[in-house]
């Protein structure tokens, strides 16, 4: 087929490409493609003289060397090749464009994540194949899948394709839930797909249509698909690795145009629908979802919020923790918020500390500084879930009020902030008692007690009672610090770290700084 470097820029390996010189070079013909990355410019006579013969180049063997890439440029012009794209790199020496301008060859910068080998695969693929592309796997696909008289769903025919073909099928929700799975083999579990593949998802570029993802050694293809105005995600997996990542895109172009004719709608996602039953309180709902969504009750470990962390770095956590301690994050996400619980599986040790393993998921997330992240572990079935989902959604606003320095959240942070909530709402007597506790700063008043009274907000609710803590946060000496707490226990007439002091004043504290935020 003919070819144009046009052409090229509208393959899926070229999203996020940019021509940075001689545009009206971009029809010219292209019928071959070769890899260029030498350290000296004369190695192009090793190269044949083809006029349309398009060359990628990363620089690697002139990589901190401008004059040589600008000579390497000239030569490459010279030669009258219709394009050269360069790889691996965010930023090209404006001397190297303008050597390229000044030689009228068409450059073009390709997007930093794509390799080589897509764009050889695009290029070949079109070359050879073209329009007129008449691959068996497409033409056999194409016959089971329009064949209305035999099956009676599109699940039956696409099945009927991937057993002729030797491919598998799964579709997922959104949420990286399966709706629709087809499976041919066993080679690899459909578990490590999904897993690899909301890995990938955020990791690739949004232009490329089909990201391939070696699973366990079997070759899966990973890529976006829309069925009804809905978003979905499409894993192919080539079972005996025979076809090209060109022929699996058109494969999945077929499957896509099929759906729309069979019109065919994806069964709901039971889970994402277990975990909004409970976020909105609805157990009845849950424990009806439970078989759809093969869900135990048993299995839940941990229930959680985060918010403020980006989709990839929290995909890549979610993937790792899977992977290394044999637990399944299920969620589902909304803008930068995500709702999700921890589970075990079958493979989940007896002998483990859960709850050790959950927090070093949440201490990882947390290294983000954005991150914010709600949670309540050690949960006995969906009673349970139910009532984390309930305080998590009652008390996550303000426990950021009251403890302002903090990323994680446990369930103890939020039952107290909760119980702040609930004792502030009611008034009287209860709440009457824990604000006379301050008295003393209020009856002495002026900007020293208020200093005091800062300071052992700080101590208390921020600094895990550490001097050292409190001196760093409120920009202090140590020493400051401590004569601070000194005067505040001649002043409340108590020591403040005592046992039988602390559980109080920390209600105290906690309740003045919520009535400060919410006033």
């Amino acid at each position: 087929m003919k070819l144009t470097v046009k052409d090229c820029l509208e393959l899926n390996a070229f999203a996020g490409a940019e021509v940075l010189t001689h545009e009206e070079g971009l029809t010219g013909n292209v019928s071959s493609v070769s890899v260029f990355d030498s350290a000296e410019e004369k190695d192009l006579n090793l190269y044949g003289a083809s006029t349309d013969e398009m060359l990628l180049t990363g620089f690697l063997g002139a990589k901190e060397d401008v004059a040589r890439q600008c000579r390497i440029v000239e030569r490459i012009a010279r030669r009258g090749c219709p394009a050269l794209a360069v790889f691996f790199a965010r930023d090209i020496d404006s001397k190297v464009i303008q050597a390229a301008a000044d030689a009228g060859l068409t450059l073009i910068r390709m997007a930093p994540e794509i390799t080589y080998d897509e764009a050889i695969a695009g290029i070949m693929d079109s070359v050879l194949y073209g329009e007129n592309f008449t691959n068996s796997l497409i033409n056999n696909t194409v016959f089971h899948l329009l064949n209305f008289e035999k099956h009676s769903s599109f699940p039956d025919a696409v099945r009927e394709a991937a057993i002729n073909n030797d491919f598998q099928l799964i579709i997922l929700s959104e949420d990286f839930n399966p709706v629709l799975t087809v499976e041919t083999r066993h080679k690899a579990t459909i578990a490590d797909a999904i897993r690899l593949g909301r890995e990938k998802s955020f990791a690739g570029s949004a232009g490329k249509v089909y990201t391939q993802i070696d699973v366990n050694g079997v070759l899966t293809y990973w890529g976006p698909v829309n069925i009804g105005n809905e978003k979905y995600f499409m894993f192919i997996v080539d079972n005996e690795d025979v076809y090209t990542a060109g022929e699996i895109t058109k494969l999945a172009e077929i499957i896509e145009l099929a759906m729309g004719m069979w019109k065919y709608t994806p069964e709901r996602d039971a889970k994402s629908d277990f975990i909004k039953a409970l976020i909105r309180g609805n157990k009845s709902l849950a424990y009806n979802l439970q078989d759809e969504s093969r869900i135990a009750g048993g299995d839940i470990i941990s229930a959680f919020f985060c918010k403020g962390i980006p989709k990839d770095e929290e995909s890549r956590a979610f993937a790792a923790f899977e992977l290394e301690k044999d637990l399944e994050v299920m969620h589902i996400d909304e803008g930068d918020e995500t709702y999700g619980m921890i589970l075990k599986t079958e493979d989940t040790a007896e002998d483990r500390d859960l709850q050790a393993d959950c927090n070093g998921l949440f201490s990882k997330l947390k290294e983000n500084r954005s991150a914010r992240i709600f949670h309540v572990t050690g949960i006995s079935g969906i009673e349970g879930a139910g009532d984390a989902y309930k305080l998590i959604n009652e008390s996550w606003t303000f426990a950021q009020n009251v403890f302002p320095y903090k990323r994680v959240f446990t369930k103890y942070e939020l039952t107290l902030v909760n119980n702040c909530i609930n004792i502030q709402i009611q008034g009287g007597f209860v709440y009457k008692n824990y604000a006379e506790l301050l008295d003393p700063f209020r009856q002495s008043g002026g900007s020293k007690t208020q200093q005091l009274l800062e300071t052992l907000e700080t101590f208390v609710l921020d600094a895990g009672m550490s001097t050292g803590k409190t001196a760093q946060i409120m920009d202090i000496h140590t020493n400051t610090v401590q004569y601070r707490l000194k005067k505040i226990n001649e002043l409340l007439g108590v020591e403040v770290t005592g046992s039988r002091t602390l559980p109080g004043l920390t209600m105290a504290l906690a309740l003045k700084r919520l009535e400060r935020a919410v006033s």
